[in-house]
Parts: C-alpha cells; sequence; structure tokens
C-alpha cells in the first residue's frame, strides 16, 4: 500500500503539439507533488521550450516517459480518468475534477492511477475516453469552458493532491482491481466470443461495445471478477462445438 497516493498517480499527455505545454504541465505536476508524466506520441520532444517553460521542473521532464499509443502509457494502471471539457454520448461515467480525484486517490493507496489529457486542439477521442473508467470534466465557464492544456493539469493536480491529503480511511482489505490489460484482454475475448456466436457483427457495431465498456466501468471490475468472466465466455466457447454437432451443423 502506497503511503503517499500521489506518488502512484501518473499524467498522460496525448499527443501534445506544443511542447511548451509539456514544460508548463511538467511545472504544474511538481507544484503539487506529482512526478509521472507520460507522452503519448509528442509531436515535438524533447525541446528547449519544454525545457524553458518547465522552468525548475525539469527533474520531471527528464524522467518523462514517451511513448507510442495510450495503450502503453496505462499498462499497469487500476484505474484511469479521462479528463476533458466536453460530454460524449456512450462515455464512461461524468463525473466533476473533484470527484474524480477523490476516487483516484483512494485507489492510487494501493494501485497506480492515470489522468489522461487529450491534444491541445481537439481533446481526446471517444475511443480514447473509453479505455478509461470514468469522465473528469472541470466546471468552467459554459461561454468558455476550454482550458490550456497546463492549465488543466494544474486544476486536476491540484484536486488530486486534495484528496490524497485528505486521507481518508483505507480498508483493512483494498480492492485489487483489474489492470487495463486485464480488461483490455477481456472486452477483446468477449467481442471475439459475440462475433463468434453470430450476437454481434463487426461490420455493423452500432454502438454495443462503447455500452459494455460503460457498463462494466460502472462496475469497478476486480482481477478475480475479469477472471470468473472470461471463465464464463470461455465456458460458453467450449459448449459451440457440442451444440453444432447434436444439431448436425
Amino acid at each position: 500500500m502506497a503511503a503517499d497516493p500521489l506518488k502512484n498517480i501518473r499524467i498522460v499527455l496525448c499527443a501534445p503539439v506544443h511542447p511548451g505545454n509539456i514544460g508548463a504541465a511538467a511545472r504544474a505536476m511538481k507544484t503539487m507533488g506529482l512526478a509521472q508524466l507520460y507522452l503519448v506520441a509528442p509531436e515535438r520532444y524533447p525541446d528547449a521550450q519544454a525545457q524553458w517553460r518547465a522552468s525548475r521542473a525539469s527533474d520531471v521532464l527528464a524522467r518523462a516517459i514517451v511513448c507510442a499509443c495510450l495503450d502503453e502509457a496505462l499498462a499497469g494502471v487500476g484505474f484511469a480518468v479521462a479528463c476533458s471539457a466536453r460530454s460524449r454520448e456512450l462515455a464512461v461515467r461524468e463525473v466533476t475534477a473533484r470527484e474524480a480525484a477523490v476516487e483516484a486517490a483512494s485507489v492510487a493507496r494501493t494501485q497506480p492511477v492515470a489522468c489522461v489529457f487529450g491534444n491541445e486542439t481537439y481533446g481526446l477521442t471517444t475511443v480514447e475516453v473509453n479505455r478509461c473508467q470514468i469522465l473528469a470534466t472541470i466546471p468552467a465557464n459554459p461561454r468558455y469552458s476550454s482550458l490550456n492544456l497546463a492549465a488543466a493539469v494544474q486544476v486536476m493536480a491540484y484536486e488530486m493532491r486534495l484528496a490524497a491529503m485528505s486521507g481518508g480511511a483505507s480498508p483493512a482489505q483494498p480492492r485489487q482491481l483489474a489492470t487495463f490489460e486485464e480488461l483490455e484482454g477481456f472486452y477483446e475475448h468477449l467481442e471475439r466470443a459475440m462475433v463468434e456466436a453470430g450476437f454481434f457483427n463487426p461490420q455493423h457495431p452500432k454502438k454495443l461495445m462503447p455500452r459494455l465498456r460503460r457498463l462494466f466501468a460502472r462496475a469497478r471490475l476486480e482481477q478475480e471478477e475479469v477472471n470468473i468472466l472470461r471463465g464464463i465466455v470461455k465456458a460458453f466457447e467450449r459448449r459451440k462445438p457440442e451444440r453444432m454437432k447434436n444439431e448436425g451443423g
């Protein structure tokens, strides 16, 4: 169990364009005690402007991990928060930044947590949002709700620090949530089984998988629960050849 949940929180920037925003985000993180910065396919990094904007947070930049894709940045994470200024249709549960921080800090006492931010121009895609368990929005001026990337990181980092410092009592046996890889493996397995059963047509997917992701994200699945669900799916898969034989197929 982490004595300081802030040490278990990573900030993930997806496809950042301006290196100055990367540096400013590193500075925002350090002021709130966060040190894990992940960069997904940055357009310009490393860059002198990032170093200049980081001021005395160059150590955070030095330890930044550059990833090719979001899945790589979320490896090992037990809980991920998508940070966006706008709501999405059929996305995971939406909460305020403060509510998200409370949930994230609780998980961070035992498992890695990620706060995911999108590109400066178009933000996070719906696919990226649904890689996370909740969607956090900052209740800003509805007439002008767009925050600079580094400013949004500062707000979330502040809320994370507040939540971590509030220090609610940790359960004697904390839940061990399924990791990102375990959840994605389950979703892939479930989708494959539904296709084979004729229940799901990948050529006309409609909104089935986003709905299922939202359903299971609300459940906050534990590792053992994912194992049980995958066992059930495997059992159905094993019965299919038997049914076909009995039916003369």
